[in-house]
């Protein structure tokens, strides 16, 4: 990286900090099982349902909004998720990092999707807010990353040269709206869910864990 000519670093939270492995199991495995006994359904009937459900969603702020999809849903998602909570989980290397742009005294602020009910859940099992100096959750703004309309609000809010800023994060789509933007250093992580393959990325510089990155 071209740290010299990064001034702030802005950094994803689910499958760039975090182990997507705690979403994919919650919204794939363990919320339609929960639905299934709340609602007494068939679990095979009810897997296939949501999924389809939740997939009409995908890329819109309900996608990750919790209040949404309890109401949608007719359960409490945000206690849902506190029933696997022992799965939340730092990806390798990423407090050193952390520390380590502290101390090159680079601006930190996490930028994520997440709902606030599940962003609390993850600070509590984790004390991230104490790495960073700021998060942000696109909920604050009611606009996703996708978006452009978040950046414009973003930068009026952190104020940010975007020719020296950095984007960390897992989401292509959110890359993409980030370099339609103009951020000026953009990248991506090759394996956001520990228990999943590697991908292959071609649009976007990637790495598999931070210690790549850290300058020497």
């Amino acid at each position: 990286m071209d740290w010299q000519n990064i001034d702030t670093v802005l950094l994803d939270m689910d499958g760039t900090l975090l182990d997507l492995h705690f979403d994919t199991f919650f919204w794939l495995q363990h919320l339609p099982v929960r639905y299934a006994q709340l609602h007494s359904m068939d679990q095979t009937e009810a897997r296939q349902w949501l999924h389809q459900r939740i997939r009409e969603e995908q890329g819109t702020l309900n996608w990750y909004c919790l209040d949404y999809w309890s109401a949608e849903l007719k359960v409490n998602i945000a206690e849902l998720k506190r029933e696997i909570r022992e799965r939340i989980a730092f990806r390798p290397h990423v407090q050193d990092f952390l520390a380590h742009l502290r101390s090159e005294s680079k601006r930190t602020v996490i930028v994520t999707n997440a709902h606030r009910d599940s962003l609390d859940l993850k600070l509590e099992e984790t004390g991230l807010d104490q790495l960073v100096d700021r998060i942000i959750s696109s909920h604050d703004y009611q606009i996703a990353k996708e978006d452009q309309g978040f950046w414009r609000q973003l930068q009026q809010d952190e104020p940010f040269d975007p020719a020296r800023t950095l984007l960390v994060d897992d989401s292509l789509a959110v890359l993409q709206s980030a370099r339609q933007y103009g951020i000026g250093h953009l990248l991506s992580i090759s394996q956001p869910d520990s228990q999943q393959p590697k991908r292959e990325i071609d649009d976007f510089k990637a790495i598999e864990h931070f210690n790549e990155i850290i300058s020497k």
